[in-house]
């Protein structure tokens, strides 16, 4: 289901990035850039697709031996779900929408571990931003430890459009940030749609604004952030906790 696609070679990928194939990222040779690679880079930029330097030897193996010209391009395999979808799991399910919303998580490894603990809380799915965000691949498929098979993920082209609709829908939107209200004063019980921001720049500023609500989590000690993953998952049991999911 979540096997990766390897599109190769200067003239396959360029015509990928202009047809707006939905690539995962972009790896190019290390070293220094002329000619046709060029457009190439700066188109995937653009688009913001994350791209990687590589040695030869890398760039071989994904080949299998073919011609890539020094770059790659990495095509997700994997069956997206729609908002519209994952609202309706929860519907059938007869319990009120919980939505986890990532806001540019580029990390795989973060994104799998989010889509883990969304599967152990019983999240109905996860929403990730077509742009500038890690794609689902096998490495967020093993780190998720199989969740990817059943927790539904939708890729979306905008996330604050997509919080509107949300919102349309009935759904308060809470977002992680340290400069928020503690996540214990927020109600977290009703159908709700959590934000969770990147890695380095946390929640962009018109994803804030389009937010009912900013949850804190309590800091202790001398650092004062935690990892992505970290604190989906403490504001996530949170809202377990708060939707009566413990002891049943």
């Amino acid at each position: 289901m979540a096997n990766e696609d390897v599109i190769f070679g200067r003239g396959p990928v360029m015509e990928a990035l202009k047809s707006g194939h939905a690539i995962d990222k972009l790896i190019v040779k290390r070293g220094a850039y002329n000619g046709s690679i060029v457009p190439i880079i700066e188109m995937a930029k653009k688009n913001g697709i994350i791209v990687q330097q590589a040695d030869q030897q890398k760039l071989d193996k994904l080949a299998e031996g073919g011609n890539h010209q020094g770059v790659a391009a990495m095509v997700s395999a994997y069956e997206y779900s729609t908002v519209k979808d994952i609202l309706k799991r929860g519907e059938a399910a007869g319990r009120k929408p919980f939505v986890v919303i990532c806001d540019k998580i580029t990390d795989p490894h973060n994104l799998g571990a989010i889509l883990r603990t969304a599967n152990c809380v019983g999240a109905d799915g996860v929403i990730i931003p077509k742009r500038q965000s890690a794609g689902i691949n096998s490495v967020v498929v093993k780190t998720s430890a199989g969740a990817a098979e059943y927790t539904p993920v939708a890729k979306v082209t905008n996330i604050a459009n997509t919080i509107d609709e949300l919102k349309e829908a009935g759904l308060w939107i809470t977002a992680a940030d340290m400069d928020g209200q503690s996540m214990y004063d927020i109600d977290l019980n009703g159908a709700i749609g959590l934000v969770i921001g990147s890695e380095g720049s946390g929640i962009s500023r018109l994803v804030r604004e389009k937010c009912d609500f900013i949850a804190s989590i309590p800091m202790m000690g001398e650092i004062n952030s935690l990892n992505a993953s970290v604190a989906a998952g403490i504001l996530m049991y949170e809202a377990l906790r708060q939707r009566g999911g413990f002891g049943k």
